[in-house]
């Protein structure tokens, strides 16, 4: 049974480094929005600069071009000099927040900044990712957004391709003598997987794109380059199996202090105890859920055989995309008839076939443009095709999972109402720079997700009339239920696994059985899904997102009375950026006592 699991971790690294876009339409950017860093209080532009100053490629992806091309070496000096920076922020973060109102817009930039500094000081001292984590150093090599977003001429991104790769051999031999003897075997697995496939990326897709350039010069420089770094990725995969893999521990979890930590960087202030509890809670409730719709389906078979039967009903190859943009477009109609918000742009994001290098990563995915981008302004929904030369029986897998009840769940998440809509409504809002320069992981995903259990709530795929509908109305709306919990029994299942394998000793092989048993997953996605809860213990924040959502709707309706609507509360959360949930209930919340009642 195809999924729509992170296939790979490879998919999660590269995801991480930003979104694509290409230039073609007009641009999304309201003229008033104010996305410009020089516009803001001058403290936090010197705060924005710094930070991306010593994070180039994550500025390039948030459109602040003036980092193209450069790179940071994660030396030990490097890494010590930005620790000690990151503290005396810390100081200077917390005296400027005493005086300050809250709910205040400057009160939020504060706490949003310190969450952002916690978060990197978790990252660098805590995790100590520099020494134990393999993928600290592959991924500061990605350089896939050159070739997906067209912000300046090809020869001049090829240019500044050089640049980053031709760090390759300082980057590895870094590596090398400082990650630590010992490493957590599944990271040291997926780096090797990462190494592997990027030196592939390298040498088909990058080293053809220097090739179109249209400069003789640059492109046989660049050519060099990328082969050197194709080989040195290569390189280091073998160094890995080497001399990592034999000595490598089952022993990932970074424990129980650390995930309190990780959880204050959303300002969730909850025990990891009872972060599990909620999280078992909204497991069984969630797994009711799947049973009831189920049975509306057919009464006669088990809930699993049921979801698998109904992904039958698929497009076929020749017209998955165009299926895909035809239902992309009832979805967005759905929105502006049942005004579920205020559409910020008429610009529509544009589905098209994911890029070759991710195909074999990626089922679907929003790519957004940044928010200081002026030039590469398109956003794209990439959707991955059958390929040719599969047999039929992979192609008909494959076709599986883009059955239409969840390839919608999956349109509305990424999209309409999701991920495209936070990034229209973020660029049309007032909305600081710091405020569009740094989101919450709760915010981002929590939004998206509680958007598919919410435009379904709201009729999205059921009877218009339940009490005359037809039996196969019925049907088709139960199988969108169906859909739609299944996605919801994946995040809830990584909520549960996150917190249980850093905190409370669950092993990768018990995590695995954990996603068959609870999500229905077959064995092969159901470990790549417990691998990524290795690394990446945040994943726990899409459930917590969402119910931090649910809960403040239910707040704010209390709070307005008569003069709520849904409309109204969904543009309210939509202009105030992407911070943690706990500040959006301060600027929302007229009532001080419930500013911390986050579920």
């Amino acid at each position: 049974m195809m999924r729509r699991s992170l296939c790979s971790s490879l998919v999660v690294m590269l995801l991480a480094a930003g979104c694509a876009a290409k230039t073609g339409s007009p641009p999304l950017h309201s003229p008033g929005s104010g996305a410009t860093v020089s516009a803001a209080d001058p403290g936090s532009a010197q705060f924005i600069h710094e930070y991306y100053q010593r994070r180039p490629a994550a500025g390039s992806a948030l459109g602040l071009h003036e980092f193209d091309g450069q790179h940071r070496l994660p030396t030990r000096a490097d890494i010590r000099s930005e620790c000690e920076r990151l503290h005396t922020l810390q100081l200077q973060l917390a005296a400027e927040l005493r005086p300050l109102q809250p709910g205040s817009r400057r009160h939020g930039e504060v706490r949003l900044l310190q969450t952002v500094v916690d978060g990197d000081l978790l990252q660098l001292e805590g995790e100590r990712a520099a020494e134990r984590s393999p993928m600290f150093y592959l991924t500061s090599l990605d350089v896939s957004l050159y070739l997906k977003r067209d912000w300046k001429l090809l020869v001049e991104r090829v240019r500044d391709l050089t640049s980053i790769l031709s760090q390759s051999p300082a980057v590895f031999s870094v590596a090398r003598n400082q990650l630590e003897p010992i490493l957590p075997k599944p990271w040291v697995e997926t780096a090797i997987e990462i190494a592997d496939a990027t030196a592939s990326f390298l040498d088909h897709e990058v080293l053809t794109a220097g090739r179109e350039c249209g400069n003789t010069e640059v492109a046989e420089k660049f050519a060099v380059v990328v082969k050197t770094a194709a080989r040195e990725h290569r390189d280091f995969a073998t160094w890995l199996r080497t001399h990592r893999l034999p000595a490598a521990t089952p022993e990932f979890a970074i424990g129980r202090d650390l995930y309190q930590r990780l959880l204050g960087t959303e300002l969730i202030d909850l025990p990891p105890e009872k972060i599990l509890e909620i999280g078992v809670r909204e497991l069984k409730a969630e797994t009711a859920r799947f049973e009831a719709a189920a049975r509306d389906v057919d009464p006669t078979r088990p809930a699993a055989e049921v979801f698998k039967r109904i992904q039958n009903d698929h497009p076929t190859a020749d017209h998955l995309i165009s299926d895909t943009r035809r239902n992309l477009e009832a979805i967005r109609q759905f929105v502006v008839d049942h005004r579920i918000l205020t559409l910020p742009s008429e610009v529509r994001a544009q589905v098209t076939e994911t890029l070759p290098p991710f195909r074999a990563t990626s089922f679907a995915s929003m790519d957004t443009p940044g928010p200081f981008e002026k030039k590469a302004t398109q956003a794209y929904y990439y959707v991955t095709p059958v390929e040719p030369n599969w047999p039929p029986a992979q192609q008909e897998e494959w076709l599986t999972a883009f059955n239409y009840y969840t390839t919608d769940v999956v349109s509305i998440h990424e999209a309409y109402p999701g991920h495209y809509v936070q990034f229209l409504a973020l660029n049309a809002s007032d909305a600081s720079p710091v405020q569009k320069a740094f989101y919450s992981y709760a915010f981002a995903e929590g939004w998206a997700h509680y958007s598919e259990q919410m435009l379904l709530a709201e009729g999205f795929g059921q009877p218009a009339d339940p009490a005359h509908a037809s039996a196969r109305e019925r049907v088709r709306g139960a199988s969108y239920r169906l859909a739609q919990s299944d996605e919801a029994l994946l995040r809830v299942c990584r909520l549960c696994a996150s917190v249980q394998m850093h905190c409370f000793g669950m092993s990768l092989d018990d995590a695995t059985r954990f996603f068959v048993d609870n999500c229905h997953y077959e064995a092969k996605p159901a470990r790549q899904e417990a691998i990524r809860g290795t690394f990446d213990p945040g994943y726990c924040f899409y459930t917590l997102g969402k119910l931090q959502f649910l809960k403040l709707r239910e707040d704010w309706k209390h709070q307005e009375g008569a003069a709520y609507s849904l409309q109204r509360f969904h543009d309210q959360v939509l202009s105030h950026g992407g911070p943690p949930l706990r500040l959006l209930r301060e600027s929302m919340l007229k009532d001080p006592t419930q500013h911390s009642t986050l579920f």
